[in-house]
């Protein structure tokens, strides 16, 4: 639960009006696993890309940034995301251009 809490801090300090452009909605708090220190996943109704975001904290204090459709298919993964380029990254998925 505390992961997803930064996750969510994070994203409102880098822009505090993305998560309502996104359409973010249904959080979710991940759990701990081998292979992450935990996560956020909500679901969104961006212009392009309407599914759900996963945002998930490895060990080595990056981000893996999963996109999801409405039917259940992986469209794009990102690897290696620091937490300053969260909205930028999900800002391009959506069809925004980034700054």
């Amino acid at each position: 639960m505390e992961i997803a809490k930064i996750i969510l801090g994070q994203i409102k300090y880098l822009d505090r009006m993305a998560l309502m452009a996104w359409g973010a909605r249904n959080f979710v708090a991940l759990p701990k696993s081998k292979e992450f220190q935990g996560g956020l996943r909500f679901k969104v109704n961006g212009l392009k890309h309407q599914g759900w975001v996963t945002i998930e904290l490895t060990y080595l204090d990056e981000y893996t940034v999963t996109f999801i459709n409405e039917d259940v298919e992986v469209v794009k993964v990102r690897h290696g995301v620091y937490c300053d380029m969260l909205v930028d990254i999900i800002d391009y998925i959506e069809g925004k251009e980034a700054a």
